[in-house]
């Protein structure tokens, strides 16, 4: 064999192991990403288990309050009819804002605050909510470390033809941005 050909041959193996190295560190990272969002499940079915409840308790103080309720339930049903991470990225979102609107709602009712079961359930709605925001940063870190990859060379040139594209994250939505980024109004 001439010196020629044993370097094409090298050169061959150094490129086919690259490629396999590029695909298999891409699928590592997706599916790093789908783990991140299957944590996120468990705390959205924690989530969606505790709302029915919730409601219920509040139903009995905050009669008027009807159309709230019919919304989170609504947001809820939703969140969890969701089959694709997109759509439950959307779904979560609107529950989430939904649940915003009933702890405003709540600050009119001093009575209900007061209730032993919707402090309880007010409290574990709470506790979720934390672990679902620290849940979203870690899935939120699987997406970045995804993309990254997926943009970068010389992944990038792999990429698009094993079907990898640019994901995206767990976000706040736009139009409520806004509303998170003023300091709350603290009155006593």
């Amino acid at each position: 064999m001439s010196t020629g050909v044993i370097v094409l041959i090298v050169v061959a193996v150094v490129l086919v192991l690259g490629v396999i190295f590029i695909y298999n560190n891409l699928v590592s990272l997706r599916n790093n990403r789908e783990n991140a969002f299957a944590n996120i499940d468990v705390q959205l079915k924690q989530r969606h288990d505790l709302i029915p409840q919730l409601v219920a308790a509040v139903k009995g103080y905050a009669e008027h309050e009807k159309g709230l309720l019919e919304r989170i339930t609504q947001a809820r049903t939703a969140a969890m009819n969701a089959t694709t991470i997109n759509d439950k990225i959307e779904a979560e979102n609107a529950l989430s804002s939904a649940l915003a609107g009933l702890k405003v709602s709540v600050e009119a009712y001093p009575d209900l605050k007061a209730n032993q079961n919707f402090l309880q359930l007010q409290g574990e709605i709470s506790d979720i909510e934390n672990k679902l925001a620290a849940t979203r940063r870690f899935f939120n870190s699987a997406t970045k470390e995804l993309n990254t990859a997926v943009q970068s060379f010389p992944a990038v040139l792999l990429a698009g033809m094993f079907g990898f594209h640019r994901e995206p994250m767990f976000e706040v939505p736009q139009m409520e941005r806004a509303q998170y980024e003023q300091a709350p109004e603290i009155k006593f």
